[in-house]
Parts: C-alpha cells; structure tokens; sequence
C-alpha cells in the first residue's frame, strides 16, 4: 500500500490539491515532510529519553536547505512565506515535536527578519539600516550552518506583551550591554547566537516597550553562560535552560532589527506569534497516525493484530477525525491571512487557532492513548512522547490558551477605546 498515494501514515498534512498549495510551495513542505520521516524519527525517542539536544538533526537540515528556509532568495534562502514555513514545521513536527520547536526559534530569526520585515512600514533610513544589517546574519546561516535561538520568557509579563523586558541593553560606545535573564531558553548551549528581545535603557530612563531591541548576542561572548538543569514532563530535546547575560557588550551591528521596529511588528503583524502552533499541528496529526496505523496492525514495532473490527474503536477514530480535519481547517485559514495590519477578523481568528491547535494537539493524543490500550502507553512507541510533548502547549507565551480566550472574549465585545461606565 502506498500511504502517501491513500492519504494514510505518511501522506502530507495538507494535500497540495485539497489546500491549493503552489508548486514551489508544495515541494518545500515536502521537503520537510520526508526529512522529518528519514532523519527525525529514528532519533527522536533517544532524546527525548536523554533530554539531550538532538544537533545532528540541525547539522543534517544544513546541507539539506532547511535552515534558510526563511532567509529571502537574493541572500542566498528559499524564500519561504509565513504560510509555506508554518506548513513545512507541522510536517516536522510529527515526527519530533522537540526538534520542530527548537527549529522555529532558529527560523523565526529569518522569519522576522525577512518576509516580516519587508511587510512592515519603514521610513527610508530605517529600510536601509535594515538591508545593510541582515545580509551578515544570513550568510552566517547559509554558509556556516549557524544556529539561532530566540530566548523569549522572563518569567514575568513581559512575554506576554504586558510589560517591557527585564532584560536590558544599556547603550555604550559601538553598541550595548546587555544585562538579564531568559528562561525556558530552548537550543541553551547549542546556538552560536541568540536572538535576545530586551529593552534598549540608557540611565535615568524609564523601561519602555516602544524601546525593545532584537539583538543577536554571540554565544561565546564573555558574560553569557547556561544554568539550570533540564528534565521536564515533554519537549524533553529542546533543552530550554536559562540563559544568563552579565554586562555581555554586543556590537551595534547585530542589531536584528532597526530600533523601534520589533514594536511595530508586534503590534502590527500579529501573527508572528502564532510560529509555536505548526509543532502541536504537526503532533494533532502524529496522534491521529498512529491510532489508524496500530488499529490496521500496521505501526511499527508491534505485532501486525488488526484491532480495527470493534465498533466502540471505529467511533473513537471517526470522533478524531472530525477534530483533526476541523483544527487544521481554522489552522490553515489562520496562517494563511497572516499579515501586516491584518482585520479584527483575522485577528480574532488567530488567537481561536491558536488556542485550537494547543488544546485539540492534546486531546488528541489522550483520545489516542484511550482507543489504542494500555500497549500505547509504553516508551519504545512514539504515542506517549506525543501525548507529553503536546501537553503543555497551551501554557507557551506570549498566547497561552487563557490568553486567547481573554483577547478573544474582550476584543469581540469591545471596540479599541471602548470602556463601560
């Protein structure tokens, strides 16, 4: 039986003809999808076992394109879009949800920087300063294979675009020097930069949102070290220690963006923090998979039983099946309108797939868990690595699940300005 021709274990997540992918496009997700197949899997149990940072799956993505995905094609890229990216790391992501995540912080750093960027209103001087900037950052990756990482989490609301990061570059002759701490900092001693978001806060100034700074900071400049240990419920191979930075000076030339541009995407292209989703996407459709796949008593590594005759498991696989097809329905219509300035449609459509993908990813995998028998819970399956790996994605900032639901709930009944007497 050819599973990718009769949409079974392998077929891709979105069917380049159900979903009207492009040619281009369509190549690139399958690109992922059969590296995800070939080179994540076989390894994923390992380190999720070890909760040991998988780099070869990243040295292997080099050669392979996969990490320039996002850089533009005039700098050397695949000039994949916002839509094209998020498909292809679902597709890795049911295969390794803790090496699709970790990639999406190595992505992002692209990402942001190009088809974002070139999306957002700039003046002159700043579209400048930003053409001039990128190019270094891109032939890092394109030609050395480097690997960025994109620390987010302070432990405070600062994630959640309540609050100014704590994490402060203070401006000095050249550049900066940056002062904080990151937590849940996946790819901690596997990066050669991180993309630090902090606050640019020169003495005697008050901490401002409007003042936050991209910046990649080096690895192995003095002053930045890796704490902590790493042995979490899921996502065990992301490896998301914390990451400390004491007075670490950074060259104003790694600048990721101009100053004042970060918060004018994170108001204006709000969908740049819908990238957490297509891993849990990804993990929706790996639970489904293997339920179907050891039902026929074909998954790999049990014996080859057919447990598909019994009704109470056929109802269980219709009820996972409408789930799944109506999470990547909203899904993709989401990643598909994303945008610079998009409507309060759009937005509010973003936050419920958010939302959606986080929950139904786990819902799933429990379903999973309950239709396929105590057999599914064991390690040498990938079914209960599913179920932890997708567990906690509802708690991720800046959109955790109660966040959609409160910008949800609020921004339907009120207008921007609105307030009750």
């Amino acid at each position: 039986m050819n599973l990718t021709d009769t949409g079974g274990r392998d077929a891709p997540i979105f069917a380049p003809d159900a979903f009207r992918l492009g040619d281009e496009e369509a190549a690139l997700i399958d690109k992922a999808r059969r590296f995800g197949a070939r080179v994540l899997s076989p390894r994923a149990a390992q380190h999720d076992r070890e909760a040991t940072f998988p780099i070869e799956n990243f040295r292997d993505m080099h050669p392979e394109g996969l990490l320039r995905i996002c850089v533009p094609k005039e700098h050397g890229g695949l000039g994949a879009s916002f839509r094209t990216y998020c498909l292809a790391a679902a597709e890795l992501g049911r295969y390794c949800g803790a090496t699709a995540l970790s990639w999406n912080m190595h992505v992002c750093s692209t990402l942001w920087t190009g088809a974002l960027a070139d999306d957002l209103e700039m003046s002159a001087a700043e579209r400048a300063e930003h053409n001039a900037r990128r190019p270094a950052h891109y032939r890092r990756i394109v030609e050395d294979g480097a690997l960025y990482s994109q620390p987010f989490s302070e432990g405070g609301a600062a994630a959640a675009g309540a609050a100014a990061f704590g994490t402060e570059a203070r401006p000095v002759a050249g550049g900066f020097l940056v002062s904080g701490k990151k937590i849940f900092a996946s790819l901690s001693g596997a990066a050669d930069y991180y993309g630090i978001l902090c606050t640019e806060r020169a003495e005697g100034e008050e901490a401002s949102r409007r003042n936050t700074l991209y910046l990649a900071v080096p690895a192995n400049a003095p002053g930045v070290s890796v704490t902590g240990d790493w042995d979490p419920l899921g996502m065990r191979g992301t490896v998301s220690r914390t990451l400390l930075m004491k007075d670490v000076f950074v060259p104003e030339s790694e600048l990721l963006m101009p100053h004042g541009v970060y918060f004018r995407a994170a108001t204006s292209w709000p969908h740049m923090f819908l990238t957490l989703s297509p891993t849990y996407m990804g993990l929706a459709q790996a639970a489904y998979d293997f339920t179907v796949a050891y039902l026929r008593g074909e998954a790999p590594g049990t014996p080859p039983v057919k447990r598909r005759m019994f009704p109470t498991k056929q109802v269980a696989v219709a009820e996972m099946h409408v789930m799944l097809e109506q999470t990547k329905a909203l899904w993709f219509q989401a990643v598909s309108e994303a945008r610079a300035n998009p409507t309060k449609s759009q937005v509010l459509r973003a936050y419920a797939a958010q939302h959606t993908v986080m929950e139904n990813a786990n819902t799933l995998a429990a379903k999973a868990i309950r239709t396929c028998g105590g057999q599914s819970m064991l390690k040498s399956l990938p079914l209960e690595r599913i179920y932890r790996d997708s567990r906690c994605g509802s708690l991720m900032l800046p959109w955790t699940a109660e966040i959609c639901l409160d910008r949800l709930g609020r921004e339907t009944l009120y207008e921007p300005g609105e307030k009750d007497e």
